[in-house]
């Protein structure tokens, strides 16, 4: 059952643009197709714009869809805020999972706290730890979760469905926005005063932990600066991907 206490919506989505309200309403018909035929359903929410424009149509239109997050330890304080923002302006406790310290210690004594910037297999354990051992146990018992994942995004994620059986979990896995462009995100934050993260204004396109978040320069894709220091072929941080490190369940691999 959802926490929500009382939804606000401050903006109409009469102020799309006709395009766009078309594809909102689409969005609609998803979420409520979910929360009647895969409940339990959670959003596993990364407070991304993208992420931001789900929890705003889930509140807004009371599907009884959970919403979480996972707070790795090493986010970013501006990111950290739009929990309290969403509280203010949906009324809804977003739930939170964190690590298990005990791991973070073993791994920190062994390595180093930025160990990650050293190999691409020492930044994969340092996410398996902090983002996917915690996200295993945000879905549990769940029949379907949800995330803000776009084919624009990056090259690891062209073939993206919306939706598809992740063996991984045992559980549906829907990608609502696939193909909604960043445009589209945007128009609509704005259109219907969603809040979302004040680092945007600063050149970030796709935030995650501090370190491993830079802001991007022109020319380059949407998630350049997640991981930047890798190859493009590798910046996954294993939330979405199988054990032969390909995207779960993507065109590609049916």
């Amino acid at each position: 059952m959802q926490t929500q206490l009382k939804p606000v919506a401050t903006g109409s989505a009469a102020a799309l643009p006709a395009r766009l309200e078309q594809k909102a309403a689409a969005l609609q018909a998803v979420l409520a197709r979910i929360a009647t035929e895969y409940s339990p359903a959670t959003l596993a929410s990364s407070l991304s714009i993208e992420d931001m424009l789900l929890t705003d149509a889930i509140l807004r239109g009371g599907h009884n869809i959970e919403i979480f997050t996972l707070d790795t330890g090493r986010m970013h304080g501006d990111t950290l805020a739009l929990i309290d923002a969403i509280q203010r302006q949906y009324a809804y406790a977003v739930k939170v999972y964190r690590p298990d310290n005990q791991a973070v210690v073993q791994y920190v004594t062994a390595h180093g706290r930025d160990a990650f910037y050293e190999s691409v297999d020492l930044r994969k354990r340092c996410c398996e730890i902090r983002k996917v051992e915690p996200l295993k146990r945000a879905l549990a018992g769940k029949q379907a979760w949800l995330t803000g994942m776009r084919r624009e995004q990056s090259t690891t994620r062209t073939e993206l469905d919306v939706q598809s059986h992740d063996a991984v979990y045992g559980l549906e896995k829907f990608n609502p926005l696939a193909d909604w462009d960043e445009d589209d995100v945007w128009t609509y934050l704005r259109a219907l005063d969603v809040p979302y993260n004040a680092l945007y204004e600063q050149g970030y396109r796709s935030i995650g932990c501090a370190p491993c978040s830079r802001p991007v320069v022109a020319g380059e894709d949407v998630r350049a600066g997640r991981w930047w220091w890798e190859q493009p072929d590798s910046r996954e941080c294993g939330l979405h991907v199988g054990p032969d490190g390909k995207l779960v369940r993507s065109k590609a691999d049916t």
